[in-house]
C-alpha cells in the first residue's frame, strides 16, 4: 500500500536540505531551506492539486494521438475554480471531470487551450471548498540542482494523488515533433512516472510551494546533446503571465493563430526530415511523404525543426501559400501549401 501523501509530503520536505546541500550549484553560504516552513508550503500547493479526467468528441482528430479518454493532473490558480493544465488533455473533450484530493468527481467546463504554449485552462462547475490557489512563481529564481516537488492529482477509480521529488537538470529549448516550439521549457530528473499516468499535466512546485511549471513529458535527454538522462519536461509558468487574461476572454492568445502544415518531424543531423503527415492537412494535400527531408521554406534554408517552425511563423502573410523545399530520396521538388489555422480546425467543446 501507497503511503499517505501527507506522511510522503514529510519525507519529500526533509529530503530536500540534503538534495540542495549535495548540489553544485548551491553557493555555500546559501541558508538550508526551512523544513517547516517548506512542509507547510508544500502541504498547501499539494491541497490545490487536482485529478483531470476528459473523454474527447467520438470523432474528434485528436483521438487518433491522444485517445478519447485522457486522465491527468491540474492545479487550481484562481478562487473561482480556475484550473491550470496541459492542454492535450482536454483537446476537444466533451466532458471534463475534475478529481479533488477527498475524491469527489465534480464536472468542470473547458476555458482555453493554447496552442503555442501548450497550456488548458478547465474550471469547476461546482464550488471547490476549501481549496485556496497556489501563487505563480518564476523560472527566474530557479537554479540547476534545485530540489522540486511534482505533485499528481486522484482518480476518478480511486487512486490517491501523490507527491514526488526531483531536481531541476537544464531549462533549454525544447521542439516538440508535432509542429511545437518553446523558447524555454523546464527539464527535471529523475523521471515521475505517477502509475496512474497523472504526471501529464502535473504541478511543479518551488520549495515556497509556488507554481512554476505544469508537466507534458516525459523524456529521455533532460540533459539535451543526445545525453541519455530520463526526466520530465515542464512548461513554465512565466508564459501563461502575460496571457492568461487573454486566453480567459478569447479561449486562446493570439500566438496561438499561427500556420498549420500536419507534419511531425523530427531533427537528423542538421536536417529537418518528415516523420508522418496527418490525414486531411495541407501536407498531405500537397503530397508530401514520410521520410522526406525539408530543405528551404519559402526559399530560406532550414537545419533544425526550431528554425523551420519560426520561419513558418514568422511569415509576413501567415495564411498566404507556403513553399517548400524537399529532398526526395536523391531528387529536389519544391511543393506549394496552403497552411491551415489549426484552431479552427479543432472540435471545440461549449465554453470555448
Amino acid at each position: 500500500m501507497r503511503a499517505s501523501p501527507w506522511w510522503r509530503l514529510l519525507v519529500v520536505a526533509m529530503l530536500l536540505p540534503a538534495a540542495a546541500a549535495l548540489t553544485p550549484c548551491h553557493a555555500a553560504t546559501d541558508p538550508p531551506p526551512d523544513t517547516p516552513a517548506t512542509l507547510s508550503a508544500m502541504r498547501l500547493a499539494h491541497a490545490a492539486v487536482v485529478g483531470v479526467h476528459t473523454q474527447a468528441i467520438e470523432d474528434a482528430r485528436s483521438s487518433q494521438t491522444l485517445g478519447l479518454n485522457r486522465s491527468g493532473s491540474g492545479v487550481v490558480i484562481a478562487p473561482d475554480g480556475l484550473v491550470l493544465t496541459i492542454g492535450y488533455l482536454m483537446l476537444e473533450a466533451q466532458q471534463i471531470d475534475i478529481i479533488t484530493e477527498d475524491k469527489r468527481v465534480l464536472p468542470a467546463t473547458a476555458v482555453a487551450y493554447d496552442l503555442a504554449t501548450g497550456f488548458g485552462l478547465l474550471r469547476s462547475l461546482l464550488p471547490l471548498q476549501g481549496v485556496l490557489p497556489v501563487k505563480l512563481g518564476s523560472l527566474q529564481d530557479l537554479v540547476p540542482g534545485e530540489a522540486l516537488m511534482v505533485a499528481t492529482g486522484a482518480t476518478a477509480d480511486g487512486e490517491d494523488s501523490d507527491v514526488s521529488m526531483t531536481r531541476l537538470v537544464s531549462q533549454r529549448a525544447f521542439s516538440g515533433s508535432w509542429e511545437y516550439h518553446l523558447d524555454t521549457a523546464l527539464f527535471t530528473s529523475p523521471p515521475v512516472t505517477a502509475g496512474t499516468g497523472n504526471h501529464s499535466g502535473a504541478p511543479l512546485f518551488n520549495q515556497r510551494g509556488e507554481l512554476i511549471g505544469i508537466g507534458s513529458l516525459l523524456v529521455m535527454d533532460v540533459m539535451g546533446e543526445n545525453r541519455l538522462q530520463p526526466g520530465n519536461m515542464f512548461v513554465p509558468t512565466d508564459l501563461l503571465k502575460p496571457i492568461l487574461t487573454e486566453m480567459q476572454q478569447f479561449g486562446s492568445s493570439r500566438q496561438s493563430r499561427r500556420p498549420w502544415l500536419g507534419l511531425t518531424s523530427k531533427d537528423d543531423g542538421g536536417r529537418v526530415q518528415i516523420v508522418r503527415v496527418s490525414d486531411d492537412s495541407p501536407a498531405a494535400q500537397a503530397g508530401l511523404q514520410a521520410g522526406e527531408i525539408v530543405l528551404a521554406v519559402d526559399g530560406s534554408e532550414v537545419h533544425s525543426l526550431e528554425g523551420f517552425y519560426k520561419k513558418l511563423w514568422a511569415r509576413a502573410a501567415p495564411d498566404a501559400p507556403v513553399r517548400l523545399t524537399l529532398l526526395h530520396g536523391s531528387d529536389i521538388k519544391t511543393l506549394e501549401l496552403q497552411p491551415q489555422d489549426r484552431m479552427l480546425l479543432l472540435k471545440k467543446p461549449a465554453g470555448i
